[in-house]
């Protein structure tokens, strides 16, 4: 696999992120996170970088829980993402298992497929 990167999954990530972004409600923040959080798995920079911007989001909120989920998981996103030891489709939140596997959403599949 390749350490960048694709095209099409840089710009359904970076669409989620945006999303995250612009959404006026936490439960719109919050899923299009997870989405962006699934779609960075097997890239190391910017795995981390999802779970940089949950831990910003958590933070905003005043999520404790949530917060210190996302250290955590900081670091341990980008030696898991280089060693390809992730849980394919876990939304990256701390209300789920840090190594469950979850199913990944159909779309996001056949985004990641040609990766």
């Amino acid at each position: 696999m390749s350490r960048r990167m694709p095209a099409v999954v840089r710009t359904a990530f970076d669409a989620e992120l945006s999303a995250a972004r612009t959404s006026t409600t936490s439960e719109q923040r919050w899923a299009a996170l997870e989405r962006a959080h699934i779609l960075s798995q097997p890239w190391p920079w910017p795995h981390t970088l999802a779970h940089g911007v949950m831990l910003r989001v958590a933070l905003r909120e005043g999520d404790r829980h949530e917060a210190i989920g996302q250290v955590v998981r900081l670091l341990v996103a980008a030696p898991g993402s280089a060693l390809g030891r992730y849980p394919e489709g876990n939304t990256g939140r701390a209300t789920v298992s840090l190594m469950q596997p979850m199913p990944v959403p159909a779309d996001l599949a056949e985004i990641l497929a040609d990766r």
